[in-house]
């Protein structure tokens, strides 16, 4: 299980409470960056500024690297352990936490996702104009033709965000499309000063400034709401019309992320508040922990900050985290953030692998150097050795002796995918094939790599081991088949994708949906070539990327059309719309293969017109944090103001979500029945008449009352119940562990769709 304590306390007080305050001298100990969460109503009136109160009673102000005052009050600061284990004893001070280093979570998708011209959702809402969506990543390229401002109107009036200068980028750099960037460098600055193995910035090869040196912030940005571009292509893969899902959004670029470093805690932290202040209406975050390891909400920057951000009506898209497909893997797991697993669009990139047997075996590539031509090559695989690292390709295993010349077969995992090529290309190689594990299965991802190479899942990597282990003059060659559209079936989710149950909060369904994240076409930076390698001088305007990172943005893209479209609607009720109408079908007509979340594709067309919301207020996010023994004082760290819990706590599966999770004892003899509270909030035709249809999950009984819901002018809003019985020696669960099902409510023109998981757990 990811952390999770009924007596929620931060980690650092219950270390505090055994040190001996006074047994070191400040000298002896090294410094680190802490983060401070203060009691702001708690300030003395004798000090004009929570600034002058924090410098005067709590550190020096050089130590101070961020003040928090939106999402969060506090600061962030370099102090020695025994000077903040001395902090966290104060009064005023909730919670004392060290600053941590998060990942990034490393074209046709718009038309996938039900998008057309002219029609639906583009039309209705003029394309997001009048919405601001702030990116939280490495940085933009600000030159891309994504980020053009031709024929768009003047900047929301409402917008109180800057233009920070810095290298390489002046104020001329933003426009009426990029109207905001700042970068945020001080934590990550602190930490190369005195945490050891993080190396300070390269500053040969990154920008102290919101310009981006790696890419993947300049992708995310312009697949949310990159411009129409035409002749748009990668090396000619992918050619066509660029845009991204709210084409006409404005952006507003905030780069925590620094290239081969990470982002830091307080960095992000900084950027969730100034992009509160600065007037976003979606924040798209593409980052999070690795190894599907979550920490509890109150020790977890991004879901204090998304809070922050969604208590104030702003929509916080993440990503799910690459750490698929082993169970319990997703991560930013928060019920007030909207988590973004990826999936397959109908475009591929094959290539094929041809054996001296004659054997031909499909794979992908997006290679686009020059052909082998059909010219077979010796074929060798160093793995044969035993050898680890040698079949891995990793940095100098291999004997330029056994690979010169010669198509060289890696496998997968431990090193960049595209660096194994550099290696073999370095030793000679003249090709190579990539093969998958079985963890990564059958799963591929296209990689503009430097050498002519085809990826292959497990069993055709499996094949071609064999033959080169059974005969005596292996060969092989590859061929390109370019971009290929119309596949099916899919979508499919990805490998790769973090999956539920949900390792914090097993009642609550995660991730919320999938979107389009293998093999996305979007802008790029200029300062690396397309496979982010220090040796790799190709210069591209698009890349063809893939991870959960792709597939959030389109989830942000989606939340600015929809709000654009009813700005009333809250976060809850955006999300809702896009998981009650999500697609559970693939374009075969079919279940969607590996839909072990539970919920759907999103499918914007039937998004912006859902009929039924399950709407989420800021006070029931604070009943389910009660609910799941969070005390006030900790929940203060998440909500900034004080609360106080009902003597009856809310139970945590009767959050108002768009689904439902039963976590039925272990230990029951016989059959176990819960039941569920929802409510649903019409937003469609004012008088409507609701009738479920349920599909049960294999051994479940599910019942629902009432029969059916009447809603009119003045009856906007309806409860129901949902009981579900089942003997948990009878239920057969899947590789996840669960059965799924699903609730509809429909008016004959909407249907509402519900999911319902039910699993054996036993209360944590």
């Amino acid at each position: 299980m990811a952390p999770f304590l009924s007596h929620p306390i931060s980690l650092l007080f219950l270390l505090f409470s055994f040190l001996p305050l006074l047994s070191l001298s400040a000298v002896d100990q090294p410094y680190k960056t802490y983060i401070v969460r203060i009691d702001s109503q708690s300030k003395p009136s004798i000090f004009p500024t929570h600034y002058h109160w924090y410098t005067t009673e709590f550190t020096d102000a050089p130590q101070i690297l961020h003040t928090y005052d939106t999402v969060f009050h506090g600061f962030s600061a370099t102090l020695t352990p025994g000077h903040a284990a001395t902090l966290s004893q104060h009064p005023s001070v909730l919670a004392v936490f060290e600053d941590q280093r998060q990942q990034l979570h490393t074209t046709r998708s718009p038309q996938f996702l039900g998008l057309r011209n002219q029609r639906g959702l583009w039309s209705d809402s003029d394309y997001g104009s009048d919405v601001i969506i702030g990116v939280l990543d490495t940085g933009i390229w600000p030159e891309r033709r994504s980020f053009s401002d031709v024929n768009l109107g003047a900047i929301p009036a409402r917008w109180k965000g800057i233009c920070e200068v810095g290298e390489r980028f002046s104020a001329r750099n933003c426009n009426k499309k990029l109207i905001g960037a700042r970068f945020f460098i001080k934590g990550h600055e602190a930490a190369s000063g005195s945490m050891g193995p993080i190396t300070p910035i390269n500053e040969t090869v990154e920008f102290k400034s919101p310009r981006d040196a790696d890419g993947h912030g300049t992708h995310t940005a312009s697949t949310a709401a990159g411009r129409h571009v035409f002749g748009a292509s990668m090396e000619g893969y992918a050619a066509g019309i660029a845009k991204g899902v709210a084409p006409k959004a404005r952006l507003a670029a905030y780069k925590v992320c620094w290239k081969n470093s990470g982002c830091f805690d307080s960095d992000i932290l900084a950027a969730f508040d100034a992009a509160v202040k600065d007037g976003v209406d979606v924040i798209s975050i593409s980052i999070g922990g690795g190894d599907g390891i979550s920490a509890p909400y109150y020790l977890d920057p991004i879901a204090i900050g998304a809070y922050g951000a969604a208590s104030r009506g702003i929509f916080v898209s993440s990503s799910a985290g690459n750490d698929g497909p082993n169970i319990m893997s997703a991560t930013n797991l928060a019920p007030w953030i909207v988590t973004v697993g990826a999936g397959t669009i109908d475009r591929n990139f094959p290539a094929e692998v041809v054996l001296g047997n004659g054997k031909r075996l499909s794979g992908v590539s997006l290679y686009a150097g020059l052909p082998l031509s059909g010219k077979m090559y010796p074929l060798v695989y160093p793995g044969k050795s035993g050898v680890l690292s040698a079949s891995l390709c990793m940095e100098n295993s291999l004997d330029p002796n056994m690979v010169k010349g010669k198509i060289v077969v890696c496998d997968r995992g431990s090193s960049a995918r595209v660096a194994k090529g550099l290696v073999v290309k370095k030793a000679g190689g003249v090709g190579m094939i990539l093969a998958n594990g079985v963890s990564n299965g059958e799963g591929l991802v296209g990689d503009a790599h430097l050498i002519p190479t085809c990826a292959l899942g497990s069993d055709e990597g499996d094949t071609v081991k064999a033959y080169v282990s059974s005969t005596s003059n292996p060969a092989a060659t590859i061929a390109f088949k370019g971009t290929v559209i119309g596949i099916k079936p899919a979508p499919v989710v990805a490998s790769f994708s973090g999956r539920g149950p949900n390792g914090l909060t097993p009642e609550i369904l995660k991730p919320d949906l999938i979107a389009p994240g293998v093999n996305i076409l979007a802008a790029w930076t200029d300062n690396v070539g397309p496979t982010g390698l220090d040796s790799d001088t190709r210069k591209t305007e698009f890349n063809i990327l893939s991870g959960t990172s792709m597939a959030c943005p389109h989830v942000s893209g989606a939340a600015a059309l929809l709000k654009s479209a009813h700005p009333d609607w809250s976060p809850a009720a955006i999300r809702s719309a896009m998981m009650t109408t999500a697609n559970t079908f693939n374009n075969l007509n079919q279940p969607m293969t590996d839909e072990a979340t539970g919920n759907g594709h999103l499918n914007l067309d039937r998004a912006m017109d859902p009929g039924l919301v399950y709407d989420i207020t800021n006070d029931d996010y604070v009943n389910f944090l009660c609910g799941i023994g969070y005390g006030p004082r900790v929940i203060q760290v998440i909500t900034r103001s004080p609360v106080s819990c009902l003597v009856k706590k809310t139970l945590p599966e009767n959050l108002n979500y768009p689904s439902i999770t039963a976590l039925l004892p272990s230990s029951a003899k016989g059959a176990t029945s819960k039941t569920f509270i929802r409510a649903v909030t019409n937003v469609g035709q004012p008088n409507a008449v609701y009738r479920f249809t349920i599909q049960a999950p294999k051994g479940v009984t599910v019942t629902v009352k009432p029969p059916k819901l009447v809603f009119t002018e003045a009856l906007k809003k309806q409860s129901f119940t949902v009981t579900i019985t089942a003997n948990t020696r009878n239920l057969m669960p899947d590789d996840s562990g669960a059965v799924f099902g699903s609730i509809s409510w429909s008016d004959g023109k909407h249907v509402v769709r519900t999911p319902i998981l039910v699993t054996q757990m036993d209360p944590l």
